[in-house]
């Protein structure tokens, strides 16, 4: 099959998913449906791909995996795609397509689930398992029957990138980590994500752990369209004040990994950075999926994969950022 086919022809898988029949939403949070189960029974052939395009007409689409690459120093970075939310156009893409590993990115979607179906002012307690195998990670200093808000929890996760506030709302919403990541994976099918695969909900390294950079488009334009989760996002730091497990006062200033965000690195000339999520991990490289507007106020969703070095990283995503979204 020629290489024009089988893009066609994955587009039209991804598109198909979008159709889903699968109910989701959760009533409250910790609560969920089952895995999907036949999810096109009525559809087959050129009618799928037909349904499927309609539901897809308010995403940005596209066969190219490769497309500007000439343009930029593309071999900054093994994966990358810049994506107009508003034209919806898929203006620049490098190995769109290919598995690559998340590292902390992975908790957009985790803070997307705990958004949609959680109550964000409901204490929550830090158990003992939450903190389990931990070591030599990312961490925003919980200890155990600490108590804190969903919202508190939420800053620590994508701020300080921590890995314990991620096991803390995964068993908040699920139970345990394990149960999370399968309701991570339903999202991620209902979102059209199907190269991408969860197993745990803060993006530690595991080879059954993998998206791709459109998957994670798909992933992060969806989170962006909640106004808590860009609440989150764009802070550059906070302060917390929470109670220990003897009730006395603990505080805690967490700042935002992504340079944009926190003042490190000036945003690219006619940009305005509306948040972003990193990730790093030796398997992964430096990640980072970003928000922004450009001078016309239209919003840009731009996503860099598996650079070597933060330098790497900040280097190309202002090369495809000026180049392609202005």
């Amino acid at each position: 099959m020629e290489k024009s086919s089988m893009d066609r022809n994955r587009t039209i898988r991804r598109l198909l998913c979008l159709i889903c029949i699968a109910a989701l939403f959760m009533a409250g949070c910790g609560k969920r449906n089952t895995a999907l189960e036949n999810p096109y029974p009525l559809y087959s052939g050129s009618t799928r791909a037909a349904v499927g395009a309609l539901y897809a007409e308010n995403l940005c689409v596209t066969e190219n995996a490769d497309s500007g690459t000439d343009q930029v120093e593309s071999s900054l970075a093994a994966g990358a795609g810049v994506f107009n939310l508003d034209t919806k156009e898929v203006l620049y893409s490098q190995n769109l397509f290919g598995k690559l590993y998340p590292a902390s990115t992975t908790k957009i979607m985790t803070a997307y689930v705990v958004i949609k179906s959680c109550n964000l002012d409901d204490k929550v307690t830090v158990s003992k398992e939450a903190l389990k195998n931990l070591a030599d990670s990312s961490v925003c200093g919980l200890r155990e029957k600490d108590e804190l808000t969903v919202k508190d929890l939420l800053y620590g996760l994508m701020l300080s990138s921590g890995n314990d506030a991620a096991n803390v709302l995964a068993e908040h919403h699920s139970g345990s980590a394990e149960a999370f990541a399968k309701v991570m994976n339903e999202e991620a099918l209902r979102l059209g994500a199907t190269g991408t695969h969860f197993v745990n909900p803060s993006g530690l390294p595991d080879e059954n752990h993998y998206t791709t950079v459109y998957d994670m488009y798909l992933i992060f334009q969806e989170a962006v369209k909640l106004e808590a989760f860009v609440d989150v996002i764009k802070t550059g730091s906070i302060d917390v004040t929470y109670k220990d497990g003897a009730g006395g006062e603990v505080k805690k200033t967490w700042t935002n990994s992504c340079l944009y965000t926190n003042g490190e690195k000036e945003a690219p000339d006619g940009f305005t950075i509306l948040g972003g999520k990193t990730g790093t991990t030796k398997a992964a490289g430096y990640c980072l999926a970003l928000y922004s507007r450009n001078s016309a106020g239209e919003n840009i969703v731009s996503i860099v994969y598996k650079a070597e070095d933060r330098t790497r990283l900040y280097s190309l995503m202002d090369q495809i950022l000026s180049r392609f979204a202005k």
